[in-house]
């Protein structure tokens, strides 16, 4: 222990630590050795940015310790009643959503009242889409989200066998 006096008769006692001591080594976990979870949210009555942000940031795995952003290491996301989201001030009639075919002419623009009637699990893709890294980790990502419009969807399955889990570890 060493002890340094300053100015005034204060005297502050400090450790010096070697740098033999610190442990420099970043931890990179390997692509087998990532635990995906399964997280069912329901998305009634929330606001369809920031709710897309919630969604990307657990498909991009930003809520585990070891998080890396080049790792891709997020977990699975089924989104049900993605009816019942919501677009706050004049959005749902003055947003557009573009969709171009690569031929000229091909641009078409959607009305997000229309597209929110017709297809919202599109509105929701989209939003999520648009807040992952543009790459192709982007790529893998984005296939881990399931949205579905109802409270039904085809993945009870998994979140069975996720809950058994917890259990047998208890």
């Amino acid at each position: 222990m060493s002890t340094v006096l300053l100015f005034d008769g204060i005297i502050i006692n400090f450790i010096g630590q070697g740098l033999e001591e610190m442990n420099k080594k970043t931890y990179l976990p390997k692509q087998g050795a990532i635990e995906r979870k399964w997280h069912l949210i329901d998305a009634s009555g929330k606001i369809l940015g920031r709710f897309a942000v919630e969604i990307a940031d657990l498909l991009r795995g930003k809520n585990k310790v070891f998080y890396v952003n080049h790792i891709d290491c997020g977990d699975f996301v089924i989104v049900v009643n993605a009816n019942k989201i919501i677009l706050t001030g004049k959005k749902l009639d003055q947003k557009m959503y573009f969709t171009y075919s690569g031929y000229p002419g091909g641009a078409k623009l959607t009305p997000y009242a229309v597209l929110m009637e017709k297809n919202p699990e599109k509105a929701l893709f989209a939003a999520v889409k648009g807040m992952l890294p543009k790459n192709k980790l982007a790529d893998r990502q984005i296939t881990r989200l399931k949205v579905f419009r109802e409270d039904k969807h085809v993945h009870s399955a998994q979140l069975e066998s996720v809950e058994k889990s917890k259990e047998e570890k208890k």
